[in-house]
């Protein structure tokens, strides 16, 4: 059974529609990567999936259990899925160690000690123990995404979804955050919007190429990469290769 099923998302703010009907499967601890232009809809397919942002039509399940149903506990729910933002969302006034032992106590109910020892766990897995008693305010970019990280596995996801989680960093940045992100791959399914193409190439078990709000094409990294099926994949890759140049795209 797959961990994550999206089934005919649509959604539109106002006259303009957004997603266009959009399905996919995951299977668990498999990693995804949706790529695509901007404004065409990765963003807004993420918070639909986690009901931030709930769809106008579709179904999305999560274990087998319909997260779209308006008698799910969406709260309990989301306790399975973790969620990455670009511009981190971490509380300013508190330390690196309880932006991620806060939602163990809030949500998980779990007591204070233990979750403060959980919390130094998973801070230590994305190399930030160090940093522990420190303030966002006193962190690079880089490291407040790996609080966020942090944050989201403290939670034990069967999901996190990563919404272009470089985007706000300095380039020098980015690499820690993508270590971080690749030393997960096979022990947690993530889905994961992004610009680095280097990434999702030699991380990805698939690529979701969409645009205009509906999956365009998908497939392996290997075959979008060097055979895709449709001349617009190939073209937006190519373009995406001259921008970031053919070593991060794959070549």
């Amino acid at each position: 059974m797959a961990v994550l099923e999206v089934k005919d998302i649509y959604k539109a703010y106002g006259n303009v529609e957004i997603l266009k009907g959009v399905s996919f499967t995951m299977e668990k601890e498999e990693t995804k990567v949706i790529i695509g232009p901007s404004g065409t809809g990765k963003s807004t397919l993420l918070r639909c999936i986690n009901q931030l942002s709930p769809p106008d039509k579709g179904q999305v399940w999560l274990d087998g259990e319909e997260i779209t149903n308006p008698k799910t506990n969406i709260n309990k729910i989301r306790e399975k899925i973790g969620f990455v933002f670009q511009d981190f969302n971490l509380f300013n006034h508190l330390t690196a160690l309880r932006n991620v032992s806060i939602g163990l106590e809030k949500v998980k109910r779990i007591e204070k000690e233990a979750a403060k020892t959980r919390a130094l766990q998973e801070l230590t897995r994305v190399g930030l123990d160090a940093q522990a008693s420190q303030y966002p305010a006193q962190l690079s970019g880089g490291q407040k995404q790996r609080v966020g990280i942090a944050r989201a596995l403290a939670m034990d996801p069967d999901v996190i979804l990563f919404d272009e989680p470089t985007s706000a960093l300095d380039p020098e940045l980015i690499g820690d955050v993508l270590d971080v992100m690749k030393s997960l791959c096979g022990k947690v399914a993530m889905l994961v919007v992004t610009h680095e193409m280097g990434f999702a190439r030699n991380v990805a078990d698939e690529i979701i190429f969409m645009e205009g709000g509906v999956i365009v094409e998908q497939g392996p990294p290997k075959e979008m990469f060097t055979n895709a099926k449709l001349a617009r994949t190939r073209e937006f890759l190519g373009r995406i290769g001259a921008l970031y140049g053919e070593e991060e795209t794959g070549g």
